[in-house]
């Protein structure tokens, strides 16, 4: 991509920052788990961080709250949205296979203050994610034994009645929590190994309940007399779609892991879409059969599945139920464990956290000090506040990290790359070096010499027609693209979500405005398509970019845009937070404020070559200047 992309500058830095960390991540990150994850491990991984999270926790509660029976729907619109975003994730995670996931991906494609908002907002997600997680497991716990320990806890500490906050405080949810934070610090190795047998369990448990739930289905529940199929209508189904959103976000643990992935360009692709079609498929099937054993109304959000089965009479299965889903919970509880301080872990390292959290434990080789403060945040947040307040905070932060990783794959498509030079024996120089690290994979390229046939620049065959595109900067055409892109697709959600109801404009005005704005989002997308991208690489790559990309952001938006003002509010407040942060402490202990001086990388960017472990890097200068005496990627 040509000078006129806001990524060019970041890059360069990122690129010099990582060489820089080298020694750093050599002895800091588990060596032992290094390239020896499976496909079987990273789908396994997925589908543990996925299945408990939204068929024990989003069913009851979206079915009873959201769109009644047309749960189903809401599952399957929400599959949809997150396969298109799982899309971008794998694309990235088979290019870039280092840990840090979102946050990673938008750093090396848009730069540090839109990366570290990215990765403020991830861990939200884990924390808010890891709570609501274990305020089920209490709740599917406390089912089995007829629910004695709630009746206690209210009995002797009293019913709470504040907004947001539990009814009562959630002991059993806190200590769970602190005990996993226990069973993730020993290693990675425990953390697998407790992955693997959970869900194991989990898949057999999940069989179950659509076998039997099929048996006892009764039809009528989806009458009218029970209120019909979709008693909330199409809003409420969008409602549910929105929150049934976080059901999906598991498959982030895949990118999380990729930098173990024993082959990351072919396992990682393949463990998000296996994982993400099982996952989908046990919850369409799962809320089928939750809604037609027993009415939608009737329903106990807390631990749904489990009660139907009660209610039923089955109370040995709902007995099995319960123990099923508190090996799902388990497993989610573990991933989100798992993954949250890999995640700080990268700001940390980056300076744009504390850095108490870059350090790792001598001999288990995890960040320690990271797992336990926000195991305790976790635990806190389960004990105090209420599961539904937990969930309805779940997916914006999600939404938005996907909306970001998905400009970012539009981005980096039209970014300009040179193929990988591998000199021979015969031609070894100074400028060469064999390298196995990410940040020696990365290349600089000088924009001088640009050329009609690179990505950014306007195809041949339409320069004729398209030619006044040209007279903007290298890349600003494009770069104006993107940007109407995203701003568009904000006013055409507006418009899907807002004009009918909320806006109260006339059905003349509505249909207006839906043209104008749908005009605009296809006219980005033609101009996009106009343009040349990189060439297709070995890796995975997104068909049909820059459509596929845009229907993500697209969607995502009208998904956010579905959540309730308090939801929007709790979030706006976190990222004041989290800007707060930033340029309290973030941007003053970046890493790059040990950067070159920017009028040296001005006309140079970074582009990612095809992606094998070892390549060669090269700096190159235009033929008009001294070859400068030592390459910038280079030690």
């Amino acid at each position: 991509m040509a000078r006129g992309l806001p990524s060019a500058v970041s890059l360069v830095r990122f690129c010099r920052k990582l060489n820089r960390l080298k020694p750093l991540e050599e002895t800091t990150m588990d060596t032992s788990l290094r390239r020896c994850l499976s496909m079987l491990d990273l789908t396994l991984l997925g589908v543990g961080g996925m299945v408990g999270s939204g068929l024990y926790v989003l069913t009851g509660t979206v079915a009873k709250k959201m769109a009644g029976p047309a749960v189903v729907v809401s599952f399957a619109v929400a599959a949809a949205a997150s396969l298109l975003a799982a899309l971008c994730y794998a694309e990235f995670g088979a290019r870039v296979p280092r840990t840090g996931s979102a946050y990673l991906f938008t750093y090396v494609s848009m730069g540090e203050l839109w990366a570290f908002l990215i990765g403020w907002n991830v861990l939200l997600e884990y924390l808010i994610g890891g709570a609501a997680v274990a305020r089920a497991w209490s709740g599917y716990l406390d089912a089995i034994f007829s629910h004695q320990i709630r009746n206690f806890t209210e009995t002797h500490l009293g019913i709470w009645q504040v907004p947001l906050l539990a009814r009562y405080p959630d002991f059993l949810a806190a200590g769970i929590l602190l005990l996993a934070s226990v069973f993730v610090s020993c290693g990675a190795r425990v953390s697998s190994w407790l992955n693997h047998t959970f869900s194991a369990i989990s898949l057999g448990v999940i069989l179950f309940i659509i076998t039997l739930g099929f048996i006892l289905a009764r039809p009528h529940n989806w009458s009218a007399e029970e209120g019909g199929f979709a008693p909330f209508g199409f809003s409420g189904i969008l409602a549910g779609t929105a929150t049934c959103f976080y059901a999906f976000v598991g498959f982030d643990v895949i990118a999380t892991s990729s930098e173990e992935a024993q082959n990351p360009k072919r396992a990682v692709p393949m463990a998000i879409a296996i994982s993400l079609s099982l996952v989908a498929s046990a919850y369409i099937l799962v809320s089928s059969v939750l809604t037609l054993m027993v009415p939608w109304h009737s329903l106990d959000p807390d631990s749904a599945l489990a009660d139907a089965f009660y209610r039923r009479g089955y109370s040995w299965a709902g007995f099995i139920v319960a123990v099923g889903s508190i090996c799902a919970m388990n497993t989610v509880l573990l991933s989100n464990l798992f993954s949250l301080p890999r995640i700080v872990y990268a700001m940390a390292t980056d300076g744009l956290f504390f850095q108490v959290f870059a350090r790792v434990h001598p001999r288990t080789q995890v960040p320690v000090v990271g797992i336990m403060v926000f195991g305790v945040l976790m635990a806190l947040l389960a004990l105090l506040l209420d599961l539904e307040a937990l969930v309805q905070f779940l997916s914006i932060g999600t939404l938005l990290a996907y909306t970001f990783v998905a400009t970012s794959i539009i981005v980096l498509r039209f970014q300009k790359a040179s193929p990988p030079s591998s000199p021979g024996p015969s031609s070894p120089g100074p400028l060469t070096k064999e390298h196995s690290s990410f940040s020696d994979r990365l290349q600089l390229v000088d924009t001088g010499q640009a050329s009609a046939h690179e990505p950014g620049q306007l195809r041949p065959a339409l320069r004729p027609y398209l030619g006044f595109l040209d007279r903007c900067s290298p890349g600003g055409a494009v770069t104006w693209a993107i940007s109407i892109l995203v701003a568009s697709a904000i006013t055409l959600g507006c418009v899907v979500v807002f004009g009918g109801s909320a806006l109260h404009l006339p059905r003349w005005a509505y249909f207006l405005l839906l043209l104008l704005s749908f005009s605009v989002f296809l006219l980005s997308l033609l101009i996009l398509g106009a343009h040349q991208q990189q060439r297709p690489l070995d890796t995975f790559q997104i068909p049909l970019v820059p459509l596929t990309p845009a229907l993500s952001i697209l969607l995502n938006i009208s998904l956010m845009l579905k959540l309730s003002y308090l939801t929007w509010l709790r979030f706006g407040i976190w990222l004041l937070v989290g800007l707060a942060v930033y340029f309290g402490y973030g941007i003053r202990h970046s890493k790059e404020n040990l950067r070159e001086p920017l009028g040296l990388t001005a006309t140079r960017y970074v582009v990612f070559p095809s992606g094998s472990l070892e390549e060669t890097v090269q700096a190159v200068q235009p033929s008009s200047q001294v070859p400068a005496p030592e390459a910038s990627c280079m030690e």
